[in-house]
């Protein structure tokens, strides 16, 4: 009895051992592993995994990567690195470590196939990694390369997830997989009809490979999944270069097919019975060809009827790779369903975009629609206000590295800078010209051209960085098709703002009073003790100072350059007279037509944008001739013309 429990407890420590032991069972199948082949190798990798050792994770990824070595003498396995003419060996079970000269040793080079396979034996244990990064990443290299034989590791790792990202990742290759290995047919069409519900590249591209079509051309429609039938009379050269290259019917015969033939058969002065000298035209040529054809010298002549004849005796059509219709009926369905709900993000996420350019024309014209609405005053400088309140943001994160506490000092300083300039330029040049608007144009055309060079004098003509705070950074992803960078936003926040700020000036203060008298009726406001001449100073600082504003939004995310402003003006101009000269909502209404056009034609032509800014002026150009008050056009003023 105690011969037997002793030789039991021996065979238990051999087995145990044995089990510990990876070496031993890459000898085993040494040949395969020296010189292994996609079709072999699935045995062996079903061996290791069968072990469940730990280091086979390990071995298999030096496997992989090419970082396997094999003694020449001993055929012993090795995990190494080369350095120089030196290995450093890894015991494959121990981990324990020596260095020997490379000589006697040789690099195990598996080739694409089976690294592949390799892969896919190594994803079982990546998937069920304690670490989250190894985790993710063997996720993503299923998602590269899905195969059938992944989707059952991946749905056991799903028990023990406990990242919630990884694991919504995993219900989606699953479903992803599912749909296109599943065994059972009511789970894919289950698997495709969950895909429906999603809008991303992915699952449009899973659809695709289901939906996807290989050309045929036969005598009779087979008895297959039939995707589409052709005519072949709508491309009749195509469809029969198709016949040919199915060996169901010989080329054309060519023109130069003829005269090769007719040049090849000359005899005694004819061809075909033919004299050479009548063979001056096609119908003569054909004939004397078609006479070489009857006699056997030259093939039959494939002519246009022989085409047309051989066309309508076959079918041509598209079949499914997929064999059953079930599927791909229901794979069909659910892509209609996936390309309607992209159309309607898409259109949203346009709406988006549109949006926020309309903010951002906004910011840029409301001083303009200030200034130009109350003084009549065509300031063509009123883009370097913009472009001056852009560089003295930068000017102040160069002082102030926090760029949060930057940009909240940069938006009053900007407005403070250029209001004063505003002030400035209004009282030295403006109030001299009033009433005399091609003067105005001229002066203000002239100041923009002086500002834009005293920047490059002071700046240079390299773009500078206005840097947006980290907090705005990236973009509010909705979903894989609608997004919106945080800046913008913000910039449409903005707007907001200083729509509600300048509604509350303009109807809750006594300034605001004043210059909605003196907008309507200057003559009658200076009667009642008001004083245009004031109000039109304040009233062009205040534009002013609003462009500077919109300069430290506008350049949180376009260039800061001295040409900046020109980027601008032509843009405010049009959302003012479009929405209508002097009305704060007209030129909400004329920044949201204008943003929304340009965003409308740029969808249309998206590689010319140069073309879309011309549809565009040509447009507003028409809508100008019908309205030329604009969208809200203003009451009064006309009393005082």
């Amino acid at each position: 009895m105690r011969i037997l429990l002793s030789a039991f407890v021996f065979m238990f420590c051999a087995m145990a051992a044995s089990a510990q032991d990876l070496q031993s069972l890459l000898q085993d199948n040494a040949d395969d592993i020296a010189k292994p082949s996609r079709n072999s190798i699935g045995v062996v990798l079903d061996q290791m995994v069968a072990t469940g050792l730990p280091q086979v994770p390990a071995f298999l990824e030096q496997w992989s990567d090419k970082n396997v070595w094999q003694d020449d003498i001993t055929g012993t396995f090795f995990m190494a690195t080369e350095a120089d003419d030196t290995l450093t060996l890894t015991d494959i079970d121990t981990g324990a470590e020596t260095t020997v000269p490379s000589d006697g040793f040789t690099q195990l080079k598996p080739n694409g196939g089976v690294r592949r396979v390799i892969g896919t034996a190594l994803v079982q244990f990546q998937l069920i990694d304690p670490d989250t990064t190894r985790r993710a990443a063997a996720l993503e290299s299923i998602a590269r390369r899905p195969e059938a034989s992944q989707l059952a590791p991946l749905m056991a790792s799903l028990e023990g997830e406990t990242d919630p990202a990884l694991l919504a990742r995993k219900q989606n290759l699953i479903t992803i997989l599912s749909a296109r290995f599943a065994e059972d047919p009511a789970d894919r069409i289950a698997a495709i009809e969950a895909l429906a519900e999603e809008t991303s590249v992915e699952t449009r591209a899973v659809l695709n490979q289901i939906l996807a079509t290989k050309p045929g051309v036969a005598t009779d429609l087979p008895d297959a999944n039939i995707a589409a039938q052709h005519d072949p009379m709508t491309g009749p050269d195509g469809y029969y270069a198709a016949l040919v290259a199915a060996d169901l019917a010989t080329p054309l015969t060519t023109p130069d097919d003829i005269r090769a033939a007719m040049e090849a058969n000359i005899i005694d002065g004819r061809v075909g019975g033919v004299p050479t000298a009548q063979l001056d035209t096609d119908a003569a040529r054909a004939r004397a060809y078609a006479t070489l054809a009857a006699a056997g010298t030259v093939p039959p002549l494939v002519g246009i009827p022989e085409r047309d004849n051989a066309l309508n005796t076959h079918v041509f059509f598209d079949t499914y790779t997929e064999d059953d219709p079930a599927i791909t009926t229901a794979a069909r369905n659910a892509l209609d369903q996936v390309e309607t709900a992209v159309a309607l993000a898409q259109t949203v996420d346009l709406g988006l975009d549109a949006l926020s350019l309309a903010s951002i024309y906004f910011l840029a014209a409301i001083g303009l629609a200030i200034t130009f609405g109350v003084m009549g005053v065509i300031n063509m400088a009123h883009g370097e206000f913009i472009m001056m309140g852009a560089y003295t943001g930068y000017v102040i994160q160069l002082f102030v590295p926090d760029y949060t506490i930057a940009i909240i000092i940069a938006l009053p300083t900007a407005f403070a800078i250029t209001f004063a300039a505003g002030v400035t330029m209004e009282r030295l040049v403006i109030r001299h010209l009033y009433h005399r608007p091609l003067e105005t144009l001229l002066a203000t055309f002239g100041i923009s051209i002086a500002l834009q060079q005293l920047a490059k004098n002071i700046f240079g003509t390299q773009a500078r960085p206005l840097t947006s705070p980290a907090w705005l950074d990236g973009a509010w992803i909705i979903s894989d098709v609608i997004q919106i960078s945080y800046i913008r936003i913000a910039i449409f926040i903005m707007a907001l703002f200083f729509l509600a700020l300048i509604l509350f000036i303009l109807k809750r203060t006594r300034l605001g009073l004043e210059v909605r008298a003196v907008t309507q009726n200057p003559g009658m406001a200076a009667s009642m003790g008001i004083n245009p001449d004031r109000i039109n100073m304040l009233t062009f600082g205040l534009g002013s100072g609003i462009a500077g504003i919109a300069g430290v939004a506008i350049g949180l995310y376009a260039k800061v350059t001295s040409e900046m402003g020109a980027d601008y003006i032509v843009q405010s101009f049009m959302t003012v007279v479009v929405g209508g000269v002097g009305n704060v909502w007209g030129t909400l209404a004329g920044a949201s037509l204008i943003g929304g056009l340009q965003k409308g034609i740029e969808w249309f032509n998206p590689s010319n944008t140069l073309a879309a800014q011309t549809y565009m002026i040509l447009f507003i150009i028409l809508f100008i001739q019908f309205r030329p008050k604009g969208i809200v056009a203003l009451k009064g003023r006309a009393a005082a013309d």
